[in-house]
């Protein structure tokens, strides 16, 4: 194994235990947790030597950075999830690689991925981001609806064509009242989560939690967390 190999295969086998231990804890089986690296900034090598280490779902978040690597990596079974904010003049692109679209926050944006995906011949499964923070009507700081958006949202992207409702997602908010409280705040996305069950049952996709803050995800009930740092360690940009 090369230095970059051994490194990565070290610090996923850290995280991995970490993500064990945390089920154990919560009760919960280790199959129940979906492992996401988030390899934004890092080379296209890199998402190679991961998959070699049996990681399955790489998350992006800028398109400039995703296409290329999707394209570089496309002999690959990636299951691609982008992660980013979202402007609709880069949906055509990540219509045509990203398997997940974990932050559909306004419905312009669910308009222009179905448009995107049936024109790709392609189904994408999509999660509504809520923003804790954000006041009714709002987006959140880190993009997001606002919670009292999240029915209007879920619906229309369950009646988009080329979209399916996965779930929701969330990052843990820097302010408000759950600023701080990481668990708090991925437990009241468990709530959310529960009422938009009772009207669309496959929805049941909860993505929350990154490096710093996975056990608490795992512990209120998260079926995929985010890690990049924790894999992948801190580099500079690739500029």
């Amino acid at each position: 194994m090369t230095d970059r190999s051994t490194e990565l295969a070290a610090n996923l086998a850290r995280v991995e235990e970490r993500i064990a231990a945390a089920c154990a804890a919560a009760g919960r089986d280790r199959g129940e947790v979906t492992l996401i690296v988030v390899t934004k900034t890092y080379p296209a090598s890199d998402v190679r030597i991961l998959h070699g280490l049996g990681v399955r779902h790489m998350a992006e978040n800028r398109d400039q950075d995703a296409a290329p690597k999707a394209a570089a990596c496309a002999d690959l079974d990636i299951h691609w999830h982008f992660v980013g904010q979202l402007q609709t003049n880069k949906v055509r692109s990540v219509a045509g690689y990203a398997d997940v679209v974990q932050s559909v926050d306004r419905p312009k944006l669910v308009s222009a991925l179905s448009a995107a995906a049936v024109r790709a011949e392609r189904e994408i499964d999509c999660l509504v981001q809520v923003a804790l923070d954000a006041e009714s009507g709002r987006q959140g700081e880190r993009g997001g609806v606002a919670p009292d958006r999240i029915e209007e949202l879920a619906g229309a992207v369950a009646a988009a064509p080329g979209l399916r409702l996965g779930g929701l997602m969330t990052v843990a908010p820097l302010a408000g009242p759950f600023a701080g409280r990481q668990q708090a705040a991925f437990e009241r996305l468990m709530e959310f989560s529960s009422g938009l069950r009772a009207t669309h049952p496959a929805a049941n996709m909860v993505s929350a939690g990154m490096s710093a803050d996975l056990e608490q995800a795992v512990a209120a009930g998260a079926t995929h967390v985010r890690v990049g740092t924790a894999v992948l360690g801190v580099r500079p940009r690739l500029r």
